[in-house]
């Protein structure tokens, strides 16, 4: 799979999320997930003293550790993928490194485990659930865990900016998507024939 092959990104990920309250439950929990773990990662170390760095730049909350990297990885990812909603999505995801270390900075490490632990664990349930239920198919992680939690958000900002202003990365690219979509669900099903009997 190409690392910026939007096509198959979105093939792969709708394969597993073409029932439409599953594509809901993912709608409002993606992002939770995203959040909280960046509040986790708040309370990694820093990755340099405020004297390594070049421009010698501080804050009392914004820190450059591992929550950093994560955020600044996935945008650029996001940025590389489409330069419009990619870097829509970059700037969401921007901003959530900042609200998560401001919280998690307000909170402290020990009230923050605990909600962190708590919405994950609702976050993931209500995901299972959409799966299980509706989809009536296991969740994308099984398959490609790394390409599962990196599509996630992206995947989310861009069903919805397809669904409401019908934006698409280039013309056809729904059309194109929607084919491999059918394609794929269909293999999986006649697999899923063959176990059967």
């Amino acid at each position: 799979m190409g690392l910026l092959d939007q096509e198959k990104h979105f093939a792969f990920y709708g394969s597993y999320h073409s029932n439409p309250t599953n594509i809901i439950i993912h709608i409002l929990f993606v992002w939770p997930i995203l959040f909280t773990s960046l509040i986790f990662l708040y309370f990694t170390p820093p990755l340099f003293s405020p004297s390594q760095t070049v421009l010698n730049f501080t804050h009392p909350v914004l820190i450059f550790n591992l929550g950093f990297v994560f955020a600044v990885f996935y945008g650029l990812f996001y940025a590389a993928l489409d330069i419009k909603a990619g870097s829509f999505t970059a700037v969401l995801t921007f901003l959530s490194w900042v609200g998560a270390s401001f919280v998690a900075n307000s909170i402290g490490y020990e009230l923050a485990w605990k909600v962190v632990l708590a919405a994950q664990l609702f976050c993931w349930t209500g995901q299972f659930i959409g799966h299980g239920v509706f989809e009536k198919r296991a969740p994308a992680l099984l398959d490609n865990l790394a390409q599962a939690f990196l599509m996630a958000p992206f995947f989310v900002v861009l069903e919805i900016l397809q669904s409401s202003i019908g934006y698409e990365p280039y013309p056809g690219f729904q059309k194109k998507v929607q084919a491999r979509i059918d394609a794929n669900i269909k293999e999986w099903k006649e697999k899923q024939q063959k176990k059967i009997s």
